[in-house]
């Protein structure tokens, strides 16, 4: 993988960087919480719980790891609804990938089929799938054939999501970007 930027803490991001499952959590995490709050989480998660493997995580007691992501700092604005997202999502990886989260983007047969094994996951939806595959994609050097086509407008040149964050002035022209569209929606 590449060297990722999109939390600001160096640690938070190199653990993004080399660790898939760390990657796919933050990008779970991502939604109604500050992006690079939602990419740190996976660093809070492996120093509260000791690890990121996704078949401790999906073992775990669910109790106990509720409590562990939302103990202030939470994981999470819902941290105990994303504990269980978390755990969902680490059982998927087990069952159905073995434990290797890179399986799903590096077995993936193009584009398409990449969106479709990411929107299945819990807690991904279509637009989610397409955003991490555009990052995927654009920062991690994991390009199916006819990944564009798949993602849309995420795989164009600009600032519309985090496919697009590499340091903090690309973070601020993606929250731009975003309370633009929002108030484009909203008015009409």
């Amino acid at each position: 993988m590449t060297s990722l930027h999109i939390t600001g803490d160096p640690s938070a991001d190199e653990l993004l960087s080399t660790d898939s499952f760390a990657l796919l959590a933050g990008m779970l995490l991502d939604q109604q919480f500050p992006m690079e709050r939602a990419f740190a989480g996976p660093a809070k998660v492996r120093e509260r719980f000791g690890n990121l493997d996704p078949a401790a995580i999906a073992a775990a007691e669910p109790d106990s790891f509720a409590d562990l992501c939302a103990t202030p700092p939470a994981v999470h604005r819902y941290g105990r609804s994303m504990a269980a997202r978390l755990q969902a999502l680490a059982t998927i990886v087990v069952e159905q990938y073995g434990g290797d989260t890179a399986r799903i983007w590096n077995e993936a047969a193009d584009g398409p089929d990449l969106v479709k094994r990411i929107n299945e996951l819990p807690g991904f939806g279509a637009q989610k799938a397409k955003i991490f595959t555009a990052l995927l994609a654009k920062q991690c050097g994991v390009a199916p054939a006819g990944w564009q086509k798949a993602v849309g407008d995420y795989s164009k040149a600009g600032y519309r999501s985090v496919a697009d964050v590499v340091d903090e002035e690309s973070l601020q022209k993606v929250r731009a970007f975003k309370k633009e569209q929002k108030a484009k929606a909203k008015a009409g």
